[in-house]
């Protein structure tokens, strides 16, 4: 018998079939500078810093030359700049002198990094190596929990328990579909249920549709 995560899965997959990552990279390194810009910030406001900023330093050796306060004059359009600059200033160095200038392939030593917490290390590894994880930010928490998919209290325990409730070859995809339904659907604020495709088997809507 399908599950509910697994219903969830294939109705999110038919309603998004171009559902993926949203950031724009060319390598590994180019990823992690990505996604520790994306915190509190949208792929589209980090693809536009970075067009540019990628091809005046694509890759580690490059970055290194930029001193902590250049790097933050460089993404100041981002929220959050001073403390990502220090944070990916710091990140470099250790990025040469602990792993010879190459990104780490494993959860614990991505999250060994300066501003590299678990869900920005999954990112890395699930989009740039394919390597199995379940990244979770602020529309995955929110809509796996207001569908009834997940009932931890923080991001980490809601990738434990997702990651329990589908095969790891779904795991990547689902990321991605309850990201593209928490942007377009299941709003934070006024979340468009009518429309939804997965109404029928929604704790939220349930509830809504009682006190209704």
């Amino acid at each position: 018998m399908m599950t509910k995560a697994e219903k969830v899965y294939d109705l999110l997959k038919a309603a998004y079939p171009d559902a993926r990552c949203g950031l724009d990279y060319d390598s590994p390194f180019q990823l992690l500078i990505s996604t520790m810009l994306s915190a509190q910030a949208t792929d589209k406001s980090v693809n536009k810093v970075t067009e540019d900023l990628y091809k005046q330093y694509p890759d580690l050796d490059s970055f290194l030359k930029l001193s902590q306060e250049e790097i933050e004059e460089k993404i100041r359009q981002i929220g959050l700049y001073k403390n990502k600059a220090k944070n990916i200033y710091k990140m470099l160095r250790v990025l040469r002198d602990k792993f010879k200038g190459q990104v780490p392939k494993s959860l614990e030593d991505l999250m060994s990094l300066p501003g590299v917490g678990r869900k920005t290390a999954s990112v890395v590894l699930v989009e740039a190596f394919n390597i199995p994880a379940f990244p979770v930010d602020t529309h995955v928490f929110r809509v796996t929990r207001r569908i009834g998919l997940a009932g931890g209290n923080t991001a980490d325990k809601v990738s434990d328990e997702m990651m329990k409730r589908l095969p790891k070859y779904k795991w990547h995809l689902m990321h991605h579909l309850l990201i593209t339904h928490g942007r377009s659907i299941c709003t934070a604020q006024s979340p468009k249920c009518g429309s939804c495709t997965i109404n029928k088997i929604c704790s939220y809507y349930k509830k809504t549709m009682k006190k209704e």
